[in-house]
């Protein structure tokens, strides 16, 4: 993965004029004969194959039409529109504050009316308590070499973000590994405190959690954390950065791929006796 947001937008464009060029391949289209089906100048098909000049949205479904794949146009506009937003690096946008990082949310969270939750490590943004919080985000700062983050206010702010799972016209399904049980962040009485609150919370009635126990048969192996908002957006969390998928095949790819590990995890008295299986292992 790039180790910066420019080269991981380069990257991005180069994507998409990789995949321009092998449907004019396919085509059996020179980049000439293409420029002169969508009225371009002749040079313009080479600058767009070689990532020197971004394609419009015009432009690409101009070229998908001109090599008779119409059906890929939409896909490509998407991920030539996210290319320079694809992956937005954690450092740049902690600059800001962590307190700030929290609030750029909040826009998002309140348009979305689904939310489809995987985690295989920790406890979701919406259901953590303020000290599970405290000791993820100083974690964070301390991988970070950061010592100067604000992580008293961070943590304000991602509690105020987090009460949006108490209000209407939002609901959560949420796909969690047992691991995320398992794995201690904070002392014990925090992490106890937290698996206390992920009980409370599988009763609020626009909420479902589901685990996938250790000894689940698996058909899909454990995967990246991810989030799919309604179904248009899918954010997935990385070490170094978040990309953001837009393009309709890839956010299918993920809601099918939420849907499958829904299957493997148990609801209801199941999953409540692996949360107290793992609050009787702290003592």
């Amino acid at each position: 993965m790039p180790s910066s947001s420019r080269s991981s937008a380069q990257a991005a464009r180069e994507a998409v004029a990789s995949r321009l060029k092998e449907i004019r391949l396919d085509a059996g289209l020179t980049g000439v004969e293409l420029a002169a089906r969508c009225d371009w100048n002749k040079s313009k098909s080479s600058r767009i194959e070689n990532a020197k000049t971004p394609p419009s949205d015009a432009d690409i479904r101009a070229w998908c039409r001109a090599c008779g794949a119409d059906g890929q146009a939409e896909d490509l506009v998407a991920a030539s529109r996210n290319a320079e937003s694809l992956y937005v690096e954690w450092r740049r946008k902690q600059r800001a504050g962590l307190r700030r990082l929290q609030e750029s949310y909040v826009p998002l969270y309140e348009q979305t009316g689904l939310f489809r939750i995987y985690s295989p490590n920790v406890v979701p943004g919406f259901l953590r308590t303020s000290g599970y919080i405290t000791a993820l985000f100083s974690a964070i700062t301390d991988l970070d070499g950061d010592d100067d983050q604000d992580v008293e206010a961070a943590v304000e702010a991602r509690m105020d973000r987090s009460r949006i799972l108490r209000r209407g016209g939002h609901r959560f399904s949420m796909v969690l590994e047992e691991s995320v049980l398992r794995y201690r962040m904070g002392e014990t009485e925090v992490m106890a405190g937290q698996l206390g609150h992920l009980l409370s919370a599988m009763s609020l009635p626009n909420v479902s959690v589901g685990i996938i126990p250790f000894a689940a048969r698996r058909l899909v192996w454990p995967l990246e954390a991810f989030t799919v908002y309604d179904d248009h957006l899918v954010r997935v969390e990385l070490t170094t950065a978040e990309p953001a998928i837009q393009a309709p095949t890839e956010v299918e790819t993920y809601i099918k791929a939420f849907g499958r590990l829904q299957k493997h995890a148990v609801y209801g008295p199941e999953a409540r006796a692996l949360i107290t299986s793992a609050i009787e292992a702290l003592d």
